[in-house]
This record gives structure tokens, sequence and C-alpha cells, in this order.
């Protein structure tokens, strides 16, 4: 009994509570810079709102009193952020005011569409990048390292918005090989993930590289290679997992780079993501949509960093240190 008190708790189990407070109070946060975000905007927001509705010819007092009253608008500040928490607590953020459907729905809606660009985006960086890093580190100075550390420059100076349009004018609008935008097929995906994924590759490279490099130094990895095993046994047996945890942990900081860039590429691709909603709420006034998308953004971030310091964890066990200090 006594072994059974003192045994440490395990580790994943520690970091999943460890992110879920983080997700309900990040989840707080935003939405109550959300809240004051609406309660700060110059001039009759109801007016406005209903102006955009009804067109400014038609809007009236009773038009923009029901739109106050659909926005909790008239209630004081204090008892409206309260109703707005209880609403986040019980996922009821209200109906779209410019679809008239629930948001949580549209939210889901448009997150499916940004879960698969963010894949899609992951599998090229992982395709292109990783290959290229261990290559690098087994044989550094040579023409892999070298074009890899040039490209992994270029790229992460290239802003994803310069990329986008440079990719819809080389590859779509000159060659022709691919649609401009939109989610018509399989092939629409391909450019905004390419957009999102090469930038991810530079990166990941380089990381990949310099986790190689601690591989190829290490002892273990020497001590294979006297046996008379090759450089690729050698990596395959003893050095992949070791070099795979800061790979990953490289994922993890970049995931407010996917999050981010996907505002931007998904607008200019008109990829029907979570960003291209947020942008489009923000546009047509929509403000129960911009509070939705803007925590659903917030919460993929969280989410995904949770199952990167997951595979950590799984790969070192080590890393456990790092979760339960």
């Amino acid at each position: 009994m006594a072994n059974d008190m003192t045994r440490p708790f395990n580790p994943l189990w520690t970091l999943a509570a460890r992110r879920l407070v983080q997700v309900v109070a990040l989840a707080l946060i935003i939405g109550t810079l959300c809240f004051l975000m609406v309660r700060s905007l110059p001039g009759d927001l109801a007016t406005r709102i209903a102006a955009g509705r009804y067109g400014y010819d038609l809007v009236s007092n009773a038009a923009a009193d029901t739109v106050r009253a659909e926005l909790g608008l008239n209630q004081p500040a204090a008892w409206a952020l309260l109703h707005w928490w209880r609403d986040i607590a019980t996922l009821n953020l209200g109906l779209s005011l410019v679809t008239q459907a629930p948001v949580w729905e549209e939210v889901a809606h448009h997150l499916a569409a940004t879960l698969r660009l963010s894949a899609a985006a992951l599998g090229v960086a992982f395709v292109l990048g990783v290959p290229m890093g261990l290559w690098a580190g087994l044989r550094p100075g040579g023409w892999v390292d070298k074009t890899s550390w040039v490209l992994s420059v270029v790229l992460r100076a290239t802003p994803p918005f310069l990329l986008s349009v440079l990719l819809m004018l080389l590859v779509a609008v000159h060659w022709g090989f691919l649609p401009v935008a939109g989610d018509e097929s399989h092939a629409s995906l391909v450019l905004p993930a390419l957009t999102l994924g090469l930038g991810l590759a530079a990166g990941l490279a380089r990381v990949t590289r310099a986790a190689m490099q601690d591989v190829v130094q290490s002892p273990s990895f020497e001590f294979a290679r006297t046996k008379g095993l090759s450089d690729l046994q050698a990596l395959v047996r003893h050095g992949l997992r070791n070099a795979a945890v800061p790979v990953a942990a490289y994922l993890g900081v970049q995931a407010l780079f996917l999050v981010e860039g996907a505002v931007v590429v998904e607008t200019l691709f008109a990829w029907p993501g979570i960003g291209h909603a947020l942008v489009h709420a923000v546009f047509g006034r929509d403000i129960p949509m911009i509070q939705g998308a803007a925590l659903c953004m917030g919460l993929l971030f969280v989410t995904f960093n949770l199952v990167v310091d997951a595979a950590c964890v799984a790969l070192d066990p080590r890393h456990a240190k790092g979760v339960s200090a």
C-alpha cells in the first residue's frame, strides 16, 4: 500500500491535467478579450449591425433594439460578461448574425477544413524537411547541408503572404497546373498546404540536422558503427528515437505559426477554414462568429501543444521531468 501511495503519477496524466487547466484558462481569457473588444467599439454597434443586415435605408430603432437584445448589449457589462462565461461553459455561442446558424456548427464546419490544411502542411514539412535534415546531419558540410541552409534562410525569410502570391502566379496562373483558390477538389489543397508546409520544412530541416549532429557524436552511435553497422543501420537502431524529440518539440513551438499562418493563407486561397471564417466575420460584423472563431483558434493552439508534449513524453520518458516540474 505504501508503495502505491508513493508511486509517482503517470506523466501523461500530469500533462493532460495541466493542459486541461490551460484550456479552461485560455477559453476564459479569449472569451473575456472578445467581450471587451465588442464593448469597446466606438459608436452604436447595434445600429451598424442592423444597417448591415437590413440596409441603411431600412434600419430603425426597433431593428437596432433587436440586435442589441440578441448580443446582450442592453445588459450591464458585468452581468453580460457572466452570461458570456456561462455560454462558453455550455458551448452555447448563439447564432451567426449572417447565416442564422448555430455558431458551433459553423465553427465545426470551418475547423474541419483547417485541420485538413494543417495535416497536409505538416505532411509537406515532414516529407521535405526530415529527410533533408537527416542527410545533412549525417554528411555535415556536404552539398545537401549547404543547400538546406540556403533554402532554410530563404523560405523562413519569405512571409506566407508573399509565398502565396508567388505560388499562385507561377503554378496556378502561368503554368495552370492547379486551381488558384477554393475547395472544389483535392487539388485545391496543394497550394495552401505548400505555402504553410514549405516554411515549416525549412526550419524542420535545420532542427533535424542539429539533432542528428548530437546523435552522430553520441557514444552509442559510435559504438554501433564499431560493430560494423552502416550509418543508416546505426541511425535506425540507435538514433531516430533520440532525434525525434527535438523535432517534435520544434513543431510545438511552430504551432502558433500554423494557426497564425492559416488566417493569411486561407484568406488568400479562399480556403473555407477557421481563419477564413474569422476574416469574413470581421468584415460582416458577425460578433458571435468572431468570438467563436477566435475561441476555437486559441483552443486549437493549446490542443496541438498537448499532442506534441505527449509525443515527446512517449518518445523519451526523461522529457516527463520537464512536464512534472
